[in-house]
């Protein structure tokens, strides 16, 4: 099974890392909050194919946009990418910092009966590279 979707990906201390979220959620500026602070690595930015590989979901980028990103106020940049990545985890974007639980329920994104974990988060908030830094390391 294959599928595009809307939502960008790097890999932060070598684990994929899908962030989704609607329309200027902060989806690309969250990933290059990432590469700048961590060292992350862009694999894809607004769209993201999702493949299965040996019963684990992979990213990649369509050809189109490999090692595209967008920053808001300068343009299109290119950066260095890591062709594919393993997705460990899953960031759902929210506006809205006061409907996220500070102590969340467990939530998983489901792709092709595959369960990965999921945290929703507030993308503009500053701390949030921070917060998915400390997610990685409950993995």
């Amino acid at each position: 099974m294959s599928s595009n979707i809307h939502a960008s990906c790097v890999v932060l201390k070598n684990k994929g890392v899908l962030i989704k979220g609607v329309s200027s959620s902060g989806k690309s500026d969250l990933c290059l909050r990432l590469i700048m602070r961590y060292g992350a690595r862009l694999i894809a930015d607004d769209r993201v194919d999702l493949t299965i590989e040996k019963n684990k979901v992979i990213a990649s980028a369509p050809k189109i946009l490999k090692g595209l990103l967008e920053v808001r106020g300068i343009g299109i940049i290119k950066l260095p990418v890591k062709q594919t990545a393993k997705i460990d985890l899953v960031i759902n974007l929210t506006d809205e910092k006061e409907k996220i639980d500070r102590i969340p329920e467990i939530e998983y994104f489901e792709f092709n009966n595959i369960k990965i974990r999921q945290y929703s988060l507030c993308g503009k908030e500053d701390s949030c590279p921070d917060k998915i830094l400390a997610a990685i390391t409950l993995l």
